[in-house]
């Protein structure tokens, strides 16, 4: 190895810290390349479309999502300050037909979700007044 090389194993958490981080901001790319359209008059004003961001809780709940809310506390160091231990927290949005359209991948996982929960919920007891220590509605 030479001076100024690095292995992964040299920087504790710090890239998969750096992957999260990642999915709330453009990329350097898309920032420079808006910047010099913009410079040359050329920038349409448009909302870009980010990368679909998937939170993947089971193999059958696999929802497309907006991250709202990121944070990162490092709690723990190597001698040379890379970070060995965080708490991450993540606030995120499913993002619906609504947001993405039918045609859209991310449209078409949760309308696959979707499907799945509902067939989940007639597996569950059905509930009635009584449940509730009602006889009827008043």
């Amino acid at each position: 190895m030479e001076a100024g090389d690095v292995t992964v194993s040299q920087l504790g958490i710090y890239p998969q810290l750096a992957a999260l981080e990642t999915m709330v901001y453009p990329s350097s790319q898309q920032l420079l390349a808006n910047n010099s359209q913009s410079n040359t008059g050329t920038l349409e004003i448009a909302p870009m479309e980010a990368p679909l961001s998937l939170f993947v809780w089971s193999q059958q709940r696999v929802l497309p999502v907006r991250v709202t809310d990121f944070s990162v506390t490092e709690e723990a160091f190597d001698p040379n300050l890379n970070p060995i231990r965080a708490k991450v927290s993540l606030g995120m949005r499913v993002l619906t037909v609504n947001d993405l359209g039918f045609s859209h991948k991310g449209g078409n996982l949760f309308m696959t979700y979707l499907q799945q929960k509902e067939q989940l919920a007639t597996m569950g007891p059905r509930g009635g007044l009584s449940g509730l220590g009602l006889r009827g509605v008043p």
